[in-house]
């Protein structure tokens, strides 16, 4: 069954961006996770499309989701950014959790920047940590790649340096440059929308995660397949389950990012300030 959220639908969106933001191509694609969306207040001469505007986007529901495709430069680079994304567990399909990663692509990105909010399963993480992403664990049994193979997609891709060596190196300098202290880690997916219990998180500790949260892992899969560099970046939102005696709450997750989001800015202003884009 060929999917709705190809690339065919991609190019249709990415068509009508352009008509909005003209056809500058931009150096990265990024995605902003729960919390951190005020990255998108950085970007110089913003162009701010709601997803209503965008074919084939869904309306983003989750608290922390801004709801909008925003087109600028930060530090003198054409960048396109996501506030908000679609997760699985608001009933999208693993395709179209993805599908911002292909409008992004069509638009002309060939490095996309993940971001998200994680529940810290390391005990000598804290709420407010940076966590350059070096793996994942896919614990959910799906694969947007799954069924029909898109024109220009990499039917097997090769999942052994997912997260772009080259670019973690840069996202530690840039830390450093920036003063932000990071951590690296690997993070496991987990398709929510209940958080983990206690058990599942000795089990994902046993497996070598550092930290787990609900998205990311689609788009990065399908980043992969159609020959995007990727990075990514976990903001440690609260400890995982039983690390603490602490319940875990969503309202916990949104004022640790908020703590930690002009941290973030900064390293993200001085990542895409390094890049090379020639």
């Amino acid at each position: 069954m060929i999917s709705p959220y190809g690339r065919d639908a991609a190019r249709k969106s990415a068509d009508a961006i352009r008509e909005r933001v003209g056809d500058n191509k931009p150096a990265i694609g990024i995605v902003l996770g729960s919390g951190l969306g005020g990255l998108a207040s950085d970007i110089e001469d913003a162009v701010r499309i709601p997803y209503a505007d965008v074919p084939g986007f869904p309306a983003a529901t989750v608290v922390g989701h801004a709801g909008q495709f925003v087109a600028g430069t930060i530090a003198g680079k054409r960048v396109v950014a996501l506030a908000g994304r679609f997760h699985m567990y608001e009933g999208h399909s693993p395709q179209l959790a993805a599908f911002p990663v292909r409008v992004m692509n069509e638009l002309g990105a060939k490095i996309y920047f993940a971001s998200n909010a994680a529940g810290g399963i390391r005990k000598d993480f804290a709420a407010g940590d940076l966590m350059i992403i070096e793996d994942h664990l896919n614990l959910t049994g799906v694969n947007p790649l799954t069924g029909h193979v898109e024109d220009g997609d990499e039917r097997f891709p090769d999942m052994t340096g997912a997260y772009d060596a080259g670019l973690r190196a840069r996202l530690e300098a840039a830390g450093k440059k920036a003063g932000v202290p990071v951590k690296t880690g690997i993070y496991a997916w987990l398709p929510g929308p209940s958080f983990e219990t206690p058990a599942e998180i000795r089990m994902l500790a046993g497996l070598g995660a550092d930290a787990v949260g609900m998205s990311t892992v689609p788009e990065v899969i399908v980043a992969r397949a159609i020959g995007m560099r990727v990075a990514g970046v976990s903001c440690i939102a609260n400890p995982a389950a039983g690390v603490t005696d602490a319940p875990v709450l969503h309202t916990d997750v949104l004022d640790s990012t908020a703590r930690a989001a002009l941290g973030f800015q900064a390293l993200v202003r001085e990542f895409v300030a390094a890049l090379d884009t020639k």
